[in-house]
């Protein structure tokens, strides 16, 4: 961790192309980018950090052969509430599959049943199609398979510990980025001819989330602090079913649990969700994660319950031994034990807009991943198709990043260039921890899954207060991270506050049912610079 007193850049790196972000997207893009110049791409803290790893249940892709593309498009658009962007979600079905045969023909070890790949059910699905490896580790196996391709690869550089501050954008173009090392305190420039972002989410912004603790919106926040316009920040994504005991944190409870023939139980042992829609448990998760909350509500618990106990615990610990593990840990055997879950933010289907090439409105600045809003994922994200569009916009961002920098050239900057217009930034800021704990109550209780327009107009408010308090603070990953954890916050709370009605993860308790003709439109967040954006002036 660096010290609070002002810091002056000490090192410009130049390279082709640069990427912020090690996971699936990050990954993806990096490895067709080696082909067209040296790649460096950088991370926060270590290779754990990222929260590929920690995703669970499968990939959704149309492989089997009682499935088809046609029907992975139709179910991702009725899951996302025909808010999707149909472009985009037919290049998500219909270039996934080739994908997937990329990572198998990588070495990638998806579980197979007889021979032949195994194809799980979840949510709102309306086949069998989801891929998993290790019972219930896809995230870590599809990140050890694209690190060891791209470890072959020698135009790509991998450094971790480095925190990314601000983007650095001259003549209206993305230029590079600002980055701290967070080991030597070094604060360093780096120049590139095209910037892809892979940085993840932002679940962090709230008190209860199934994110890592890395998930703290930095790149959603420099985007839009560089003049990137964000879209659909309104639409957040609670998981349904996280592990809720009060000692420990939000340890998400795979879809696929349902999937396989869970059930869930309100503290009167009743099942339930028969009263809220007729795929019950196999509900999309927007309609099962308010299913859960409005039973809480109405018994006053803190909590429901996901029940397997009817399935064969040779099954469950074969088919989840990750989640069998931990909730051990726990003292709960899920072989014999109803499991305490309560919904916890997940996802986020906003993001930097991108276009059906994965650029933003920046020029010089592309985005894959959570991070970005690429639009396959409408007003509620179909299970399990995260990780797709990781792959599949991963590699439209990198092809679209070599055409722009084809046709572009990386400026020439000095250390003496930098300092002139530089500025010190001193003014250290007080209890970081305690202003994120008071974000993340406030987002929970105000923004969360029931919204109302009288209590996100307060909060906005008190995030406005909150961010004049963060002005010019120096520059440590703390301090950053609370900054963008507040700017991503107030960007969501506004986008709740537009949408005047209720559709997908966006529920308006001042207007549950109403729409209105223009309930289609998407949000947008932009603040535009009229100059050039140092992170330092």
């Amino acid at each position: 961790m660096t010290s609070s007193y002002s810091k002056k850049i000490t090192k410009i790196v130049e390279t082709d192309f640069l990427v912020i972000g090690s996971g699936v997207a990050g990954l993806r893009a990096a490895l067709e980018l080696c082909h067209h110049g040296r790649v460096l791409m950088i991370a926060k803290g270590g290779p754990q950090e990222n929260s590929t790893l920690f995703a669970q249940g499968g990939v959704a892709v149309a492989l089997s052969e009682e499935d088809h593309v046609d029907l992975h498009f139709t179910d991702t658009i009725k899951a996302g509430h025909q808010l999707c962007r149909k472009p985009a979600t037919k290049a998500l079905v219909q270039e996934g599959p080739a994908r997937i045969e990329e990572l198998l023909a990588w070495g990638a070890k998806f579980d197979k049943v007889k021979g032949k790949l195994a194809f799980a059910h979840e949510g709102a699905h309306s086949r069998r199609r989801i891929l998993r490896a290790g019972g219930d580790a896809i995230g870590s196996e599809m990140v050890r398979v694209l690190t060891a391709h791209a470890r072959q690869q020698p135009t790509i550089q991998w450094i971790g510990n480095q925190f990314s501050i601000d983007l650095l954008v001259l003549d209206s173009q993305c230029c590079g980025a600002i980055v701290l090392d967070e080991l030597t305190g070094e604060l360093k420039l780096i120049l590139a001819s095209a910037t892809v972002l892979s940085t993840g989410g932002a679940g962090q912004v709230y008190a209860r989330t199934t994110n890592p603790g890395s998930a703290t919106g930095d790149g959603i926040a420099m985007a839009l602090r560089a003049g990137a316009a964000l879209e659909d920040m309104e639409f957040v994504q609670f998981h349904p079913t996280a592990l809720y005991l009060p000692s420990s944190p939000p340890f998400l409870l795979s879809e696929a649990i349902r999937g396989e023939g869970g059930r869930l139980r309100n503290n009167k042992r009743e099942f339930f969700m028969k009263r809220y829609h007729k795929d019950k448990e196999l509900a999309s998760r927007d309609i099962v994660a308010r299913a859960i909350w409005a039973e809480m509500q109405a018994t006053k618990a803190r909590h429901v319950y996901l029940d397997i106990t009817h399935l064969s615990a040779t099954f469950i610990k074969k088919r989840f031994p990750t989640i069998y593990a931990t909730c051990l840990r726990f003292d709960i055997d899920i072989t014999e034990e109803w499991i305490p879950v309560s919904p916890s933010a997940h996802y986020w289907m906003g993001g930097v807009y991108t276009d059906l090439h994965g650029a933003t409105t920046l020029p010089g600045l592309f985005a894959a991943g959570e991070v970005a809003c690429s639009g396959v994922h409408g007003a509620n994200r179909l299970a399990s198709n995260s990780l797709l569009e990781g792959l599949v916009f991963g590699l439209r961002s990198a092809q679209s990043a070599v055409t722009f920098a084809s046709n572009s050239s990386t400026p020439h900057l000095t250390l003496r260039d930098l300092r002139k217009r530089s500025k010190p930034i001193s003014k250290p800021l007080e209890d970081a921890e305690k202003l994120r704990n008071s974000l993340r109550r406030l987002m929970w209780t105000k923004v969360g899954l029931v919204r109302h327009g009288n209590i996100l107009t307060k909060a906005v408010s008190q995030l406005s207060r909150w961010e004049k308090t963060l002005e010019q603070t120096s520059l440590t990953r703390t301090n950053m991270e609370t900054q963008n954890l507040l700017q991503v916050g107030r960007s969501t709370t506004e986008a709740a506050l537009w949408r005047e009605n209720s559709v997908g993860a966006h529920f308006r308790e001042d207007f549950p049912t109403h729409k209105g003709l223009t309930w289609k439109t998407h949000s947008r967040s932009h603040r535009p610079l009229n100059t050039d954006h140092f992170p330092l002036t």
